[in-house]
């Protein structure tokens, strides 16, 4: 029992991650019928601004203490934070401290920026043209944007620490009636569940109860509709773009401490997220969602060593074996829309 509940908490934090990238692609393919392969190098953007703002937050003066010498009999040479100067030691170092949280606010005009760049200037272009199209332009966009990156912050991961009050861990055992220390998991990974929770149910209230949501679920069924009834539905859905971006660049941000920012991050997820879009079915934000936490859960079991040993290397495999199945079976996914991938 102690092992299902662990690996069930694993899978909602790998499934939290899954389901925000999966969320954005939906929503674009959803609202601009675009296959956007750059949707990966979004996330890794995202955790790059944590990684940005730490290092804004954190740069430093140099000034000597003439209370302290070295050997030499000459003042210390001090480095003092420039937030610390202005707020105080330790109001400033509690900026610095929690600067992966204070990236959420950093990050969202920076990825609505970078996400209506990517919209008005490439992708546009290329909403007529057929699936590979799309898929060939956003994947050499993806790999520029990772060079990028590469080239100004370097090929190896940064670490971008969690603030301290949450980088212990909870004991699960004691709530749930076990053992002490028998079931302990990281303050940190609850807090990305619970913040990729808040994120999609923001997104969905956002689409379900506002009029600008309505118009876009409309456009998303009947584009040419919605356009002759006066509505500029290209510029709402140039918005969801950014909103995408965002959701994405969101996701990048708060998986920071937990998987230290590299370049080619983004790349990591994408196949992955991908497949999360196939099994919940295009299209569907539904569908997005649940395929994502069900796939985080399997694969988290599958990474079970008693489940290695019985069939070793199904960790992974296991989530292209379920894409797999799905599609032989339910081509157009568990919720996508009728018709869809289904020509």
């Amino acid at each position: 029992m102690e092992a299902i509940i662990l690996q069930t908490l694993n899978g909602l934090d790998k499934g939290s991650a899954y389901a925000l990238i999966a969320l954005g692609l939906t929503l674009i393919f959803g609202t601009l019928g675009v296959v956007n392969f750059a949707h990966g190098a979004l996330f890794m953007i995202g955790a790059f601004c944590a990684v940005t703002l730490q290092r804004i937050l954190s740069a430093s003066f140099v000034t000597l203490d003439e209370t302290r010498t070295d050997f030499l009999g000459n003042p210390m040479k001090v480095e003092t934070p420039y937030v610390e100067a202005w707020f105080g030691p330790e109001l400033g170092g509690s900026i610095i401290e929690w600067s992966v949280p204070l990236a959420i606010l950093f990050s969202i005009p920076i990825m609505a920026a970078i996400g209506i760049a990517m919209e008005r200037g490439l992708i546009k272009h290329f909403y007529k043209r057929p699936h590979a199209d799309q898929i060939l332009v956003t994947f050499g966009l993806a790999i520029v944007l990772q060079e990028i990156v590469k080239h100004f912050y370097g090929a190896n991961p940064i670490p971008t620490p969690a603030p301290d009050a949450l980088t212990g861990s909870y004991d699960f055992g004691v709530l749930l009636g076990f053992d002490p220390n028998v079931i302990i998991y990281p303050y940190w990974r609850l807090v990305y569940f619970a913040f990729a929770a808040l994120v999609i149910g923001a997104v969905f209230a956002f689409l379900q109860f506002t009029t600008f949501g309505m118009v876009v679920r409309a456009g998303m069924a009947d584009r040419e509709t919605v356009g002759l009834l006066g509505i500029n539905i290209d510029r709402r859905f140039t918005i969801m773009f950014a909103l995408a971006a965002c959701v994405a660049g969101l996701a990048g941000v708060m998986y920071a401490p937990i998987n230290s920012p590299n370049y080619h991050m983004g790349m990591d997820f994408l196949v992955l997220s991908f497949v999360v879009v196939v099994v919940g079915g295009m299209g569907s934000l539904p569908g997005a969602v649940l395929a994502g936490f069900l796939l985080g859960i399997l694969e988290s079991f599958a990474s079970m060593t008693q489940v290695i040993a019985l069939i070793p290397g199904i960790n992974q495999i296991v989530i292209y074996v379920v894409a797999i199945i799905v599609l032989l079976t339910r081509p157009r996914g568990l919720m996508g829309r009728k018709g869809v991938m289904e020509d």
